[in-house]
């Protein structure tokens, strides 16, 4: 099923394979509206991300204000990307834009808890749901928790079911 895109909804712009696997079991969370979720085509690449963002996604945002995003990027434990990236969204949408990722890369998580890319967007979303953070809280994730609970504020509504 498709995305009403009159209707509040999010995107998730992954920049590789690995976060495009993640984001791609997250979205299976049963106490997920599947309907208001879609992962785009991975952009290999943070910066691509930002480009393709900013060039084909911030119009589309504008046209559709119920549109959010989730630039979902490897920080490859670079301090300053999250300004960076954050300095390229137009003032009008950052509100609706949320930039999420490993502090260095999927890979390197996948290995540190033993687990697979789908496991990890499995356990991401088990801790969205149930309003945990045994997964988010990790060192290579916990630097998410702005980011996270401004997202969560906009989308928790919309995307998981009230239980």
């Amino acid at each position: 099923m498709s995305i009403n895109k009159y209707q509040p909804h999010l995107f998730v712009l992954p920049e590789d394979d690995a976060n495009r696997q993640i984001a791609n079991r997250f979205i299976l969370n049963l106490n997920l509206n599947n309907r208001a979720i879609q992962v785009l085509p991975e952009a290999r690449g943070w910066e691509n991300v930002v480009e393709i963002f900013t060039h084909d996604y911030a119009t589309t945002m504008r046209q559709y204000p119920h549109r959010m995003i989730v630039l979902l990027i490897d920080f490859d434990e670079d301090e300053n990307r999250l300004s960076y990236v954050k300095d390229k969204i137009s003032k009008d949408l950052i509100d609706r834009v949320f930039i999420l990722g490993v502090l260095s890369e999927p890979e390197i998580l996948r290995r540190d808890i033993r687990e697979n890319f789908e496991q990890i967007g499995e356990a991401l979303a088990k801790d969205c749901s149930d309003n945990t953070n045994k997964l988010w809280g990790h060192t290579l994730l916990k630097h998410n928790k702005t980011e996270l609970e401004r997202m969560i504020l906009s989308v928790k509504p919309f995307l998981f079911n009230v239980q």
